[in-house]
């Protein structure tokens, strides 16, 4: 069989998108790169030996997809606009969030319009960990009855916390959500975290959200970008980070001990258990990792999605109206925190695990 020929478009994020189409083991072949021309684009269609192409009439016929890597509307970008004009041309597209629900909605009918199948990739719910994160919710849930959610993350990838926890959980309608809390005597605009309870599809839901941006640098400054526990009466689930590791804490429970000496009579099986187990593995890759092997794989797994919906004919409504729900409940909770605060950041001193202490048994 032919690989399919994929274009990427965009080389910010996009060169996540670039290294995982061009893994040589990946069964897609990197036709190209469409992006302004800048020297970083230059460079990039470089590094992969493709031609870079500054408009989308001058794509080739051949190409089959399109990962659109280009900001929408939420960030004053035309991504929206160029993945429409990719579908009129009968190219099924990837589009890299965050894309306005009008946008999306738009992006739909031109897909059915035009035949083509079209995807939202909120990217991180494709990460390994966070895959192996989701089935042992499902697992769990497919045995006791799910009890809360305690999640925690930063405005920019609020949208991407929904779409894991729509992933893991049952259902997410009905929802509501109480107005935010911020820390008293902390200024909103100063607080870390605002905090808003609320109720997904059922269960109660604890969510802390960082609503505030430096606008010269977007895309950091998150104290992280998602952490995620799911309790039942059996004990605790947790996403640690984005890129795990996934541990799983039993419930503290004591069994009676009324007539017993001490507690080296207790035998319940539960008491064998340890206090925290990795679900896979139980280290968390490095940054450095995540951003040339995890990364470009959570890619390689979001298209392998999309060219299943192709070659099984789905129609792009299937998916797009899990999103468009996405979209109206992360749209929801914003209009509950308010406008953004804009603030301005210096770059933090990060550290390693290896700067803290051990303990005084280190020691």
């Amino acid at each position: 069989m032919t690989r399919p020929r994929v274009v990427v478009a965009g080389t910010g994020f996009g060169r996540v998108y670039l290294a995982g189409v061009a893994d040589p083991a990946f069964p897609f072949e990197l036709a190209g790169v469409l992006a302004r021309g800048s020297d970083r684009s230059r460079a990039c269609a470089e590094r992969y030996g493709v031609p870079l192409w500054t408009r989308v009439a001058d794509l080739p016929g051949d190409v089959d997809v399109a990962c659109v890597v280009v900001g929408s509307a939420p960030t004053g970008g035309p991504g929206a606009r160029l993945a429409v004009e990719l579908m009129r041309r009968r190219v099924h597209v990837l589009q890299e969030h965050p894309v306005h629900p009008g946008e999306l909605a738009e992006c739909l009918r031109q897909a059915r319009a035009s035949g083509v199948r079209y995807r939202l990739n909120s990217h991180h719910v494709h990460v390994a960990a966070v895959r192996r994160f989701i089935a042992a919710v499902r697992d769990l849930a497919a045995r006791q009855e799910l009890l809360f959610v305690d999640a925690a993350t930063s405005v920019q990838v609020l949208y991407t916390l929904f779409d894991v926890l729509g992933e893991a959980l049952p259902r997410l309608r009905p929802w509501t959500f109480a107005p935010p809390v911020t820390p008293p005597g902390v200024p909103a605009a100063e607080a870390p975290f605002h905090s808003l309870a609320g109720v997904l599809g059922g269960v109660p839901v604890t969510l802390r959200v960082q609503h505030h941006l430096d606008p010269r640098e977007p895309d950091n400054h998150a104290h992280l970008w998602h952490r995620i526990t799911v309790g039942t009466e059996g004990g605790t689930l947790t996403l640690v980070s984005s890129n795990g590791p996934v541990l799983w804490c039993p419930r503290p429970h004591l069994p009676p001990t009324d007539r017993m000496a001490g507690f080296d009579e207790l035998a319940d099986a539960h008491l064998s258990y340890g206090v925290a187990e990795p679900v896979g593995p139980a280290t968390a890759p490095t940054f450095a990792e995540v951003f040339t092997r995890q990364w470009p794989a959570a890619v390689q797994a979001a298209l392998t999605g999309l060219w299943d919906a192709v070659t099984d004919g789905e129609d792009p409504m299937t998916r797009g109206q899990y999103h468009l729900t996405l979209g109206r409940l992360t749209q929801d909770v914003l209009d509950l925190l308010g406008p953004m605060h804009l603030v301005r950041r210096d770059t933090p001193t990060v550290l390693s695990a290896r700067h803290l202490s051990a303990g005084p048994e280190a020691a």
